[in-house]
């Protein structure tokens, strides 16, 4: 599966995120992105970085009467780590699925067809954010 491109042309973001912003800066920039780029695939975003206990949820969505739980990671184009998805391991699983279900029970939701995505960012220092969604990423 390719990446697929969102191009943003201003350069000096590009320049300041690149010498100054840090990891942690280019994760909150990347979930920005994919938050543009789930509202043009029609998703509503109804909560961001949902926290409980130890655990957090990047973005919960609604798409066709579906709820989704979406995992963000991103990445410099060149990581020594590797893609941005295969981040995601059965340990971060859990916690996201146990973070899931206190949101439901919080919110009283029940009877709703719920998936976990994830999606992997690359930033290739240019303007481009490159996303390979991954619906349906894991099962519990």
């Amino acid at each position: 599966m390719a990446y697929h491109p969102f191009i943003d042309g201003r350069s000096a973001l590009n320049r300041w995120i690149m010498n100054r912003g840090g990891a942690q800066k280019l994760g909150r920039l990347g979930e920005e992105k994919v938050v543009e780029y789930l509202k043009f695939q029609e998703y509503t975003i109804l909560c961001r970085n949902y926290r409980w206990a130890r655990g957090e949820i990047d973005i919960i969505a609604e798409k066709a009467h579906s709820l989704i739980f979406f995992e963000i990671k991103t990445s410099r184009l060149k990581s020594n780590f590797g893609s941005p998805e295969t981040w995601v391991n059965p340990r971060k699983q859990k916690q996201i699925a146990t973070t899931a279900l206190k949101y439901l029970q919080s919110h009283q939701i029940e009877d709703v067809e719920c998936r976990f995505d994830v999606i992997g960012v690359i930033y290739d220092g240019y303007g481009n954010w490159y996303f390979r969604h991954l619906k349906n990423a894991f099962w519990l």
